[in-house]
């Protein structure tokens, strides 16, 4: 499948109004337009786009879908007809969902751990309308997409990897240098990071268990950073760099529960030759603070439940 990488994420959340202020004030997003259809819900820009974030009013914070763009129509259908072939359930988008998503075309699925995703192309955009919430210089995403994310699932099998390299045709990066069962997937046209998204085994949890966005200077995560610390926001890891990532990052927990780990490119991500085998999570930096899980990661029933 012709896929660019993660276009927009959506959440339910308990706590719309703390997302309001820190949203704009820690980590320099622009609160975006709202739907009519959806009037109660949240949006963030961290670019161009109509939306990358959206928090909904739920019961409970948890992952709500995940967005991933095709590059066009053709390319959308083509993924459709791939996922028919494959027996895979999916939904057909209306016209009201695409609206809402700012979208031409979606389809939604779910993985083999329960995660709902949805397949789009077209979203709506506007040049030169990002505006940020703070002084920030600006988030890496417009065509190399939002980011990426590490998801919890409570069982690791060959049917995940074979769904994510099999039928969405990503690319295995590897399991990194963390303790216990990690698989590391990069989509098909992203050539510019290491990986889009990330399994980590944790029998009996499931949830999100980061987010990672790319900001344009040293400045950006520095002034993040301080921000973090002065409100003496939760953190997960101080400043550091990893090994297998020429990157500088940081990580601390949102309203929600899960983590940010706010990065700059030190130097761009280039392919390996060979999978690479780290001996250390990072070269310096990154001391554990915090815990690896945080209140966002629960049981299936809790992360699954209607």
């Amino acid at each position: 499948m012709d896929i660019i990488g993660l276009g927009y994420l959506g959440f339910e959340t308990t706590k719309i109004d703390e997302w309001r202020t820190y949203g704009p004030e820690v980590m320099g997003f622009q609160i975006g337009s709202t739907p009519a259809a959806d009037l109660q819900s949240l949006y963030f820009k961290t670019d161009d786009r109509r939306h990358r974030l959206a928090f909904h009013p739920g019961r409970t914070d948890r992952l709500a879908y995940v967005g991933w763009e095709a590059r066009g129509r053709m390319e959308y259908l083509a993924a459709v007809d791939k996922f028919r072939a494959a027996g895979i359930e999916l939904t057909v988008g209306d016209a009201a969902l695409c609206e809402v998503r700012g979208v031409k075309e979606l389809i939604r699925f779910r993985d083999p751990v329960g995660y709902q995703h949805e397949l789009f192309y077209g979203q709506k955009w506007t040049p030169n309308s990002f505006v940020p919430g703070r002084r920030h210089g600006g988030f890496v995403a417009d065509h190399r997409g939002l980011g990426h994310m590490v998801v919890i699932t409570p069982t690791y099998d060959g049917e995940l990897e074979k769904f994510w390299i099999d039928l969405m045709g990503f690319h295995w990066y590897g399991s990194g240098a963390g303790k216990g069962k990690t698989g590391f997937f990069r989509a098909k046209l992203n050539e510019h990071t290491s990986h889009d998204i990330a399994y980590g085994h944790g029998p009996g949890r499931m949830g999100i268990q980061h987010v990672g966005l790319f900001v344009k200077s040293v400045r950006d995560v520095g002034e993040t950073y301080d921000i973090v610390r002065k409100r003496n926001l939760p953190m997960m890891m101080t400043l550091g760099q990893h090994t297998q990532d020429p990157h500088m990052s940081f990580y601390h927990f949102n309203p929600s529960g899960f983590a940010f780990e706010t990065i700059v490119e030190l130097e761009p991500w280039h392919h390996d030759g060979f999978e690479l085998n780290p001996e250390s999570l990072s070269t310096w930096g990154h001391e554990i603070v915090g815990p690896i899980l945080g209140p966002s990661v629960r049981t299936p029933d809790e992360q699954l439940a209607p």
